[in-house]
């Protein structure tokens, strides 16, 4: 943000693995057995699904990001079985050949905003938010101990509306300095999309929201 320069984080969870082992690693009927699948299809995650056009654009969106969280061996953070963690994205990384320059933990956005870096860093910045319903996370992000400065929302709940997003986004660029995205999987395609057309800070914020401090 110091340098002005266009920055993408996204990060890569069991939701995103699972859109990558389609028709790639595992076949469509064992991804179809998964939970998170059956719950995709239903419509619940937002995305096309199951889709190969959308894995696809995930596993561009990964190659175009300028920092990619992955979960380190082991983690315990996210709620979902073992199996469809870093041993999954250990076997769709190389079939994609994703070999991201710089990564982090994938959970890094749960992290963060419990630490008092996340408030050191954003303090004075503007904020744009992308999420279903952004004017909750902005009251959370403007109250304490935060009290950051939310300049701008943008609804988003599907992936049909990604162009019209980032449309939105850059049309928006002189009123926002990063973009916090909750978006499910949708926000892996969103950062690169928006960081490249505004020239900004875009991050994958996923359920950070849930885990910031109330007072």
């Amino acid at each position: 943000m110091k340098r002005k320069k266009p920055l993408s984080l996204v990060r890569v969870g069991d939701g995103e693995n699972i859109v990558l082992a389609q028709k790639s690693v595992w076949p469509l009927c064992t991804v179809m057995r998964q939970e998170w699948a059956k719950d995709a299809k239903r419509g619940k995650k937002g995305i096309p699904f199951p889709n190969t056009k959308f894995r696809n654009q995930v596993a561009r969106s990964i190659r175009r990001a300028t920092i990619v969280g992955i979960l380190p061996l082991n983690d315990r953070m996210i709620k979902a079985p073992a199996y469809l963690k870093r041993g999954l994205t250990n076997l769709v990384f190389p079939y994609f050949r994703l070999r991201p320059k710089l990564t982090c933990h994938a959970c890094i956005n749960r992290i963060a905003v419990r630490k008092a870096v996340f408030k050191k860093t954003l303090k004075g910045k503007r904020i744009l938010v992308i999420n279903r319903k952004p004017s909750a996370i902005k009251k959370r992000l403007e109250r304490k101990p935060y009290r950051l400065r939310v300049t701008a929302t943008i609804k988003f709940s599907h992936h049909k509306q990604i162009k019209r997003t980032v449309r939105r986004a850059k049309k928006l660029r002189k009123r926002f300095d990063v973009a916090l995205i909750s978006c499910g999987v949708n926000a892996v395609i969103l950062a690169p999309k928006i960081a490249a057309a505004t020239g900004r800070v875009a991050i994958d914020f996923g359920k950070a929201p849930m885990k910031m401090k109330k007072r």
